[in-house]
């Protein structure tokens, strides 16, 4: 199925019933009174986060969401009942915008929270109520208050521990493949990754954490550039980012040329998002001389003077991906409990 991070919707909570105008009609009461209930209250819209979902796709084939109206007002002071609420489900993760302010209303992210986002309109006054010592028989009702109405902006950004930055073919599908149960497609062609996966990621007997693959990143895509901005912000959710990069015939220079190009398009979407970059992982090791290899990593240590956590792996061979899980597990539960 399609990915699909960003939708509009149109929600209308319920409008509230009239009130009802009535008179008593009862053979041993020839002069009855005013016996008009009133209109029972609107539905109400409410937003709940379910774990279940991952993509806001569903809403591709339903915009319009109207919950139910409240029913009019009965005779013998007979309260109209109300309208059924109306729940949507939505993926854990979802921001919730007022589509023309652009406000930001939700930030839906734990399982089963719920938000009322439209209230139901009050049902109306039934003539009963305007009875007093001076109006007998009123006739006056009043109609029920429309139910609120909003267009929002669903922006769904997914809830991972870790996400993977980095170049198109950089090996991050298959890094998830490794050490997890997810399957994201994986092609020795750049490209192959046009939706973020989740993978769960145990790396102990008792301990795991959450992996996020996000689709390769370009020269410009923070500014929109190939899938862009879509997908940077999936980072914005992660607690810690782990920079990709194939290491198959590249120099030192390359290698360096690379971070700095997709550290400068980090940080012009998110200038604190860099601060998160903790993990420099060089895939592709089995594909270089173990020379090539040292002498890559020494450059690198010394560059980065124990600022990154440097480790050389093969995503495709599993060399190395089982230790990095672990110390990067041990590391989240040390650093963020």
């Amino acid at each position: 199925m399609k990915f699909i991070d960003e939708v509009f919707i149109d929600v209308k909570a319920g409008d509230g019933g009239n009130g009802l105008a009535s008179f008593r009609r009862l053979k041993n009461i020839p002069k009855g009174g005013p016996d008009g209930g009133d209109g029972g209250t609107g539905g109400d819209i409410i937003l709940r986060s379910v774990n279940n979902l991952n993509t806001l796709s569903k809403f591709r084939f339903q915009r319009k969401f109207d919950a139910q109206d409240g029913k009019r007002g009965g005779s013998q002071n007979k309260t109209g009942s109300d309208g059924a609420d109306l729940v949507i489900e939505v993926p854990c993760g979802t921001l919730v915008y007022d589509s023309q302010t652009e406000t930001s209303i939700i930030d839906l992210v734990e399982n089963g929270q719920e938000f009322q986002i439209c209230k139901g309109g009050k049902g109306g006054l039934g003539n009963l109520r305007f009875k007093s010592s001076t109006n007998r028989s009123p006739t006056k009702f009043t109609e029920g208050k429309a139910g609120d109405f909003l267009q929002l902006k669903l922006e769904l950004r997914l809830l991972a521990d870790i996400g993977l930055l980095g170049k198109p073919n950089a090996g991050k599908s298959s890094l998830v493949r490794a050490v997890s149960s997810a399957k994201p497609k994986v092609a020795d062609y750049a490209f192959t990754t046009l939706q973020p996966s989740l993978g769960v990621v145990d790396y102990s007997d008792s301990s795991s954490f959450v992996i996020s693959d996000i689709p390769g990143l370009i020269s410009g895509a923070s500014k929109g550039v190939g899938l862009g901005i879509q997908f940077l912000k999936h980072l914005s959710r992660t607690k810690e980012i782990i920079h990709m990069v194939d290491v198959y015939e590249k120099t030192f220079e390359e290698v360096i040329n690379e971070l700095d190009e997709l550290t400068m398009e980090v940080t012009d979407f998110d200038s604190t998002l860099i601060e998160r970059v903790k993990w420099l992982v060089l895939n592709k090791i089995d594909l270089i001389s173990e020379s090539d290899l040292q002498a890559l990593e020494s450059k690198l240590q010394k560059k980065f003077d124990g600022s990154m956590h440097i480790y050389c792996i093969s995503a495709a061979k599993k060399i190395g991906t089982q230790q990095l899980m672990r110390d990067i597990g041990e590391h989240m539960e040390l650093s963020h409990g």
